[in-house]
């Protein structure tokens, strides 16, 4: 009989779509809570994973003693809100809220004791001297109870996913698990494109281009912007971006209801109405997640949702790499 690998438990904050605790389920992690302060994103994780315990919370208002199930979790996982870029950190309000949510969930960790910690957010957080306060924070906090951490930054281009979208990760551990912590290798496949990611989608309405599209979008995705939940529609991105899709006969200002029918003309030099629009579900697939993953909402929160999310394989990726880890620690 085969031995059942071991499943490790998590507790999940700022959930939003799943992205994260999808990619640390598939390596073994099964969260005991996930908690989320959008009842849209709420509904995504129940329609998905009807059996994960969410809680629909401001993370700000959580108390660790309420729910005991979350004590000595293996490990306690956050993608949070992106902060600003270090040059507007500073600015008044720049990234406040979002820094505070990175302190709430550093102050969790005395109440829950977690093995393991993994933080997602902007690259810059983890290497620019525009947030050195805040990891000299992080690392008085975690110190002082007892952990050592590590800051990194991860491209989920190096893990299957067909866009450049760099990472910053703060990695923690109790006891000596650090020792035998190897950051994630990139994969020694080649890179997945926009064409390759997208190639079967774009032909599902019979439209005759779509193998002709697909081999000029040669390229990663740029990094998908979620963009401000309180205006605006849905878009792929700053005008840099929409220049880049542009190049591969891609409208980025908008996002369509479906993917081409057979008689759609595609015909770049036409300006936007000859360039093709992608749909909310393939967006959802240029940032790693799966068919099956339904996202609750209209579209402009759906694709919200999308481009706020941690890209499931570099969750995954992580989840293997912190569980290899925790399984040699003698903690």
């Amino acid at each position: 009989m085969v031995k059942a690998e071991k499943r490790f438990s998590s507790l999940d904050v700022c959930a939003g779509a799943g992205g994260l605790a999808l990619g640390l389920e598939q390596a073994g992690f099964d969260p005991v809570l996930l908690i989320d302060n959008r009842d849209v994103a709420c509904e995504t994780l129940r329609v998905n994973r009807p059996h994960w315990h969410v809680l629909e919370m401001d993370l700000m208002e959580f108390v660790p003693d309420d729910y005991p199930q979350v004590y000595d979790v293996d490990l306690l996982s956050a993608g949070l809100p992106r902060v600003q870029a270090s040059a507007t950190a500073t600015r008044r309000h720049g990234s406040e809220a979002e820094l505070e949510l990175l302190k709430a969930t550093i102050m969790l960790v005395p109440g829950v004791q977690p093995r393991a910690l993994v933080v997602e957010n902007v690259p810059d957080l983890a290497v620019k001297p525009g947030y050195e306060s805040i990891r000299d924070f992080v690392a008085e906090e975690l110190g002082h109870l007892g952990y050592r951490h590590r800051w990194f930054v991860l491209n989920a281009a190096d893990h299957g996913v067909a866009q450049s979208r760099e990472q910053g990760i703060l990695v923690a551990f109790k006891g000596d698990a650090m020792d035998f912590f190897e950051e994630p290798a990139p994969s020694l496949e080649p890179f997945v494109t926009v064409g390759d990611a997208l190639r079967e989608s774009m032909s599902a309405r019979g439209w005759q281009q779509a193998e002709e599209w697909a081999k000029q979008a040669d390229k990663l995705a740029p990094t998908l912007v979620g963009g401000s939940w309180k205006r605006g529609g849905p878009d792929l991105g700053p005008t840099g971006s929409k220049r880049a899709w542009a190049k591969m006969g891609v409208d980025g200002g908008t996002l369509a209801d479906d993917v081409p029918g057979p008689d759609f003309d595609w015909n770049p030099g036409a300006g936007r109405a000859g360039m093709v629009k992608l749909t909310v579900e393939q967006a959802a697939t240029l940032q790693g997640f799966p068919a099956q993953w339904q996202i609750a909402g209209r579209k402009t929160v759906r694709y919200r949702q999308i481009g706020h999310a941690s890209p499931p394989p570099v969750g995954q990726a992580l989840g293997q790499s912190i569980r290899a880890a925790l399984a040699r620690s003698s903690a």
